[in-house]
């Protein structure tokens, strides 16, 4: 007998759940952010991490069925990208490591994998498009590089108001370098952003390019009209970039624009479907 996808599930979204929430609810202050007192929390961070993976790949595959397919849906979608952007801030730690921001990406986590064992999304057969799998891999990895852009995005606006703020009377004034905030340079960390940006950009037109030359027929649904529209935002932005040197919040307000379109272009339409309307992919 092949269980369900949310029964094969639990026990992994479960685990991810409590050690997500684990991270949260572990009391530290923020000037231990770095010292012995955040290991739990990356513990944690690292267990719910794992176990997220088991439960992302035992509701991606479709086992036992007349047909092999892939199971797909907004769901999952959201949590395949919170699960890339906690793995990218993970390796960036130890330059850039702030008790808010886990916390944030652990309550972000836990919620995305609740939504997903509770909405698995529906299978989809790969036997009509054998390119669907890596349409699917190059939209997982534009979205995740682009909610990795936001994550920085945030981090810089952060960077820049913790400059600007003026010592309280009697506090000693910070020890970093002039232009320097959160360990790393402002400049390094704007150029991060931009990368992560250009990075998801290059996913994002494989995909559309992919989906384009093997869609059979070819649809101008809500998918495809937001994912287009997004597309001409980044590729606005990175031309800005480079032909008017934008940056800063009219650099950030393009990224958060583009990061909308993208998030309603699959995730919006398919939560309508699912869950407003119910209907079948």
């Amino acid at each position: 007998m092949i269980l369900s996808p949310t029964l094969s599930t639990a026990w992994p979204s479960g685990l991810a759940v409590l050690a997500y929430l684990a991270a949260t609810l572990w009391p530290q202050r923020p000037e231990t952010a770095r010292a012995h007192a955040g290991r739990p929390v990356w513990l944690a961070l690292g267990l719910g991490w794992l176990a997220q993976a088991v439960a992302i790949v035992l509701d991606a595959l479709v086992l036992g069925g007349a047909e092999s397919g892939a199971r797909f849906g907004f769901a999952p979608a959201l949590s395949v990208t919170v699960w890339l952007v906690l793995a990218v801030y993970a390796i960036e730690s130890r330059r850039i490591d702030l008790v808010a921001v886990r916390r944030t990406l652990a309550v972000l986590s836990a919620t995305a994998v609740a939504l997903a064992w509770l909405f698995p999304g529906q299978p989809h057969p790969i036997g009509a498009s054998p390119w669907a799998p890596l349409h699917w891999l190059l939209g997982f990895a534009s979205y995740g590089l682009f909610g990795t852009a936001l994550l920085h995005a945030g981090l810089l606006q952060h960077a820049e108001r913790q400059m600007r703020t003026r010592p309280v009377s009697g506090q000693l004034p910070s020890p970093r370098p002039i232009g320097q905030a959160l360990g790393m340079p402002l400049l390094r960390l704007e150029s991060l952003t931009l990368r992560f940006v250009a990075a998801g950009f290059v996913m994002l037109t494989l995909t559309l390019l992919l989906g384009a030359a093997f869609a059979n027929p070819w649809r101008w649904d809500h998918k495809t009209v937001f994912s287009v529209l997004s597309w001409l935002v980044f590729a606005t932005l990175l031309i800005g970039r480079v032909r008017f040197g934008w940056r800063g919040s009219q650099a950030i307000r393009w990224l958060v624009a583009g990061s909308l379109l993208l998030l309603l272009a699959y995730v919006g339409s398919r939560f309508v479907m699912e869950v407003v309307l119910h209907r079948a992919a």
